[in-house]
């Protein structure tokens, strides 16, 4: 099991909460479950990560 998941429903409740679009808040809660599933186990995918998981995604 990896907390991918898990890591949908929280990223997108977040970015939701944030007032991103559905669309936006999809998008980046797939970029952090995609970051999750990069590691053996359960793995909370921090702030840190998930912005330079952006940058890479942007090309940045």
């Amino acid at each position: 099991m990896t907390g991918a998941g898990d890591t949908v429903v929280a990223v997108l409740a977040l970015a939701l909460a944030a007032a991103l679009s559905a669309f936006d808040g999809a998008r980046l809660a797939n970029l952090a479950a995609g970051l999750a599933v990069r590691h053996l186990g359960n793995v909370a995918v921090s702030a840190e990560m998930l912005l330079s998981g952006v940058g890479r995604f942007r090309g940045q």
